[in-house]
């Protein structure tokens, strides 16, 4: 879950790190109220969750706090890369001397958290990763010990930052990787950490993204997720527990088991068809969850066949034949359905379909060649 700009930077700032004086606005009048607060220049910042804000407009320098009203009434009336902007953050402008990155995040090959600097803040890292790699100073942190002084000043001499900032900005260190560790983030960035004209380090930039399987942890984080970057599907199915992502095929898929979901997406590949999405419903899924699953997949306007492949463990065959039984009670739909029943009940959950009338198939292959043959037909 990524977490807009004005939140990530509260949490950096409740972890010791310097952030700009600032807070956010819903309208104009707030942006102007909070502009004649801070006193002189102000940055107008709409928060969004897409890059490129700057280059369309959506980040402006106001002089005055009537100023900053005008360009919050035109960055909030604003669409940036396809999403509203609902917010705009009001911050103190301050003069930059130098632009600097420093992040933290996960490095899956060395199975250890990695943070990173760069002299060159202020773009993507990406860029300059692609540009200049040896413009990247990495260190590994061990995730028991946590980062090290020494890291820090590794990173500080590696980015020929002076000498007499490398206290601060091994406070800063410290705080951003107790903020990562803390909330369970998968990254946290600030973006440019700058060094201002009175020789100060300050993040007048952030962005965190937590990880969604620890959001039970953070249930005050999950209360700021950001409806605007998901598609009504996937809020929907995250009401009923379900793990659904959105895909370009056309063959709607419904299984228990990640690993038997991308399995299954694989199969579908292989005989010439695509998936539509990708949709776990658990273990143990009642006639009640599948019925919510069904109905989300309907919702696809491109979904031409769906594929049902159920390995009965915890769950049984027959609830969920039955959960789908139910579902076409309450959808009136044409699109051909495939169902692979294999496990607990299955016998009985396919003789509730063969009631039904419903095409079943004994292997995933069979399965998968049925049901691209049925969106190709």
């Amino acid at each position: 879950m990524k977490l807009h700009e004005y939140i990530s930077k509260r949490i950096f700032a409740d972890y010791g790190i310097p952030i700009p004086e600032g807070k956010v606005a819903k309208s104009p009048h707030e942006a102007k109220q909070i502009a004649e607060e801070i006193g002189g220049q102000s940055i107008v910042k709409s928060q969004v969750l897409v890059g490129g804000r700057g280059k369309a407009g959506g980040i402006r320098l106001a002089e005055t706090p009537a100023e900053a009203q005008k360009f919050a009434q035109e960055i909030l009336g604003m669409e940036i890369k396809g999403l509203p902007v609902r917010k705009v953050l009001v911050d103190r402008a301050v003069q930059i001397q130098d632009e600097l990155y420093l992040g933290v995040t996960n490095d899956r090959a060395a199975r250890k958290p990695v943070m990173m600097a760069s002299a060159e803040g202020g773009v993507n890292i990406e860029e300059v990763a692609e540009r200049s790699p040896e413009k990247i100073i990495q260190c590994h942190i061990d995730p028991v010990m946590g980062i090290q002084n020494y890291q820090a000043r590794d990173l500080a001499a590696g980015i020929d930052l002076s000498r007499e900032l490398w206290r601060s900005f091994g406070k800063i260190t410290h705080g951003l990787w107790e903020a990562y560790v803390e909330n369970d983030a998968t990254l946290a960035e600030i973006n440019p950490l700058v060094v201002t004209a009175d020789q100060k380090l300050l993040a007048v930039d952030g962005k965190m993204v937590i990880d969604d399987n620890a959001l039970f942890r953070h249930p005050d984080l999950e209360e700021l997720r950001d409806l605007d970057l998901e598609a009504d599907s996937e809020i929907e199915a995250r009401k009923h527990g379900l793990s659904y992502i959105k895909l370009d095929g056309d063959i709607g898929c419904m299984v228990n088991g990640a690993g038997l979901a991308m399995t299954t997406m694989d199969i579908i590949k292989l005989f010439g068809g695509e998936p539509a999405n990708f949709l776990d419903i658990g273990g143990g899924a009642s006639a009640e969850k599948v019925t919510a699953a069904l109905n989300i997949i309907l919702t696809d306007q491109n979904v031409k066949a769906v594929l049902f492949n159920i390995f009965g463990g915890i769950t049984r065959c027959d609830l969920v034949a039955q959960g789908i039984l139910d579902a076409l009670q309450e959808v009136d739909t044409d699109v051909p359905m495939i169902v692979r029943l294999v496990g607990t009940n299955a016998r009985e959950g396919r003789e509730l379909l063969k009631k039904a009338e419903m095409k079943t198939a004994d292997t995933l292959a069979e399965a998968a060649k049925m049901a691209v043959a049925a969106a190709k037909g």
